[in-house]
């Protein structure tokens, strides 16, 4: 156990104890699906016209399964994740039927028994509240709350025009279609997807492990002039519950915070028992392009909920693959708080999480954590061992006193 208060969201010098030290030592960064090579591919597909319709499909292929990925922003921005036990899945499009009122069975992968897991995420509307008189950063709401954006109502660019083969990434871009405030005349809301073909670590924070089964979703809000003077901005996230439950959500501490300065927690949902799906993210978003420790702003996430109550905009494709009785989940998450650094410092904020199937990456400790270990450890023992060799070894000295007979 941690000797100190452990801080929300991971934040602070608190650290968990050695039973979950030597779970991570223990632990591999390695997926569930035990492919060692996925070959990668981004494409957008156009319609039956050959317009493009801002649908991406991200298709990892292994020696004995397939991993695909597909984003649009047709409707609200979403995501399907599918798994396959075979190397030849294909995704099927029915442009006609998807464009219509009614898209069931416009999306499919094929064939459909090699099927292990398939799942999907809506990303729905983004909040902003008026923390100006609220000093509690736990508050729910964490302030007054403006009229939310509905992420359906945006319109988004041709993501043909930021495609980059090089480094598998592609950006949504967009703003919404009444703005008669005008607070997106100079700013956008951006999604930007990024395909990995190898493992490894981004090179800005949060620096989240990714593997070849894993893509990155980074969501930016930039230049959008905020309706008050201390805004706070959260994201709503809905996903399918299975049956009538929820997806659950974890929480994974570490004494390593070398990846992501002073946060030293890592939150996961999780879709159901192995072979699944997973996203990770660190509850951390932050208020410049380059981020760190200064600019690091705490994410708050609610806990998953059925969306019962009240209705959410419907996407296409999440419809066209599942069909229309689902039942959704949804989880909020706000960033900032009403002290610190914020949106309004430079008009940008950015998060990060990783979305995949198979085994969550698990973050090993770092070489610099263990060297610190290896000094703290070793060097009492070492100084304990060379004392006691000087005493057994070294040079003996005798005194010059006579005994008396």
């Amino acid at each position: 156990m941690c000797s100190c208060e452990e801080p929300r969201w991971g934040w602070g010098h608190c650290a968990p104890g050695p039973i979950l030290l030597l779970g991570l030592l223990l632990a591999a960064p390695f997926g569930l699906l035990g492919e060692e090579t996925r070959q990668v591919t981004l494409e957008v597909i156009p319609d039956s016209m050959g317009l493009p319709q801002n649908l991406l499909h991200i298709r990892a292929v292994g020696t004995n399964s397939t991993l695909h990925y597909v984003w649009s922003s047709l409707g609200p921005p979403a995501v399907l994740l599918v798994a396959t036990n075979t190397p030849h899945s294909d995704l099927s499009v029915n442009w006609s039927r998807l464009l219509s009122p009614e898209p069931d069975g416009a999306l499919m992968v094929l064939p459909k028994d090699s099927i292990q897991f398939s799942s999907a995420l809506v990303f729905t509307r983004l909040f902003e509240f008026d923390s100006t008189n609220t000093s509690d950063v736990a508050a729910e709401p964490p302030g007054k709350p403006y009229p939310p954006y509905s992420l359906a109502e945006f319109s988004w660019n041709n993501i043909t025009d930021s495609l980059d083969p090089a480094t598998l990434s592609a950006t949504f871009r967009g703003h919404p279609n009444q703005d008669p405030t005008r607070a997106f005349a100079n700013g956008s809301l951006a999604f930007r997807v990024q395909a990995f073909s190898r493992s490894g670590r981004p090179a800005q924070p949060p620096r989240l492990l990714h593997t070849m089964d894993t893509c990155q979703l980074e969501v930016a809000l930039v230049g959008a002039s905020p309706r008050g003077n201390r805004s706070l901005f959260g994201l709503e996230v809905a996903t399918l519950g299975q049956g009538p439950d929820c997806p659950s959500m974890q929480e994974q501490h570490s004494i390593d915070d070398e990846y992501a300065p002073a946060v030293f927690q890592l939150d996961q949902l999780l879709w159901g028992s192995l072979p699944s799906g997973f996203v990770q993210w660190r509850p951390v978003a932050f208020s410049q392009k380059q981020g760190g420790r200064e600019s690091a702003l705490p994410c708050q996430a609610s806990p998953l909920h059925p969306t019962l109550a009240y209705p959410l905009p419907q996407s296409p494709i999440v419809r066209a693959f599942f069909g229309s009785h689902n039942n959704f989940c949804a989880f909020n998450l706000t960033f900032g708080a009403s002290t610190g650094p914020g949106y309004w410092d430079q008009h940008y904020l950015s998060w990060s999480m990783l979305l995949g199937v198979g085994t969550p990456p698990v973050d090993a400790l770092s070489p610099l954590v263990l060297g610190i270990m290896a000094v703290a450890l070793g060097a009492p023992g070492f100084m304990l061992l060379a004392g006691g060799l000087f005493l057994l070894l070294g040079p003996k000295r005798y005194s010059e006193y006579q005994p008396i007979n």
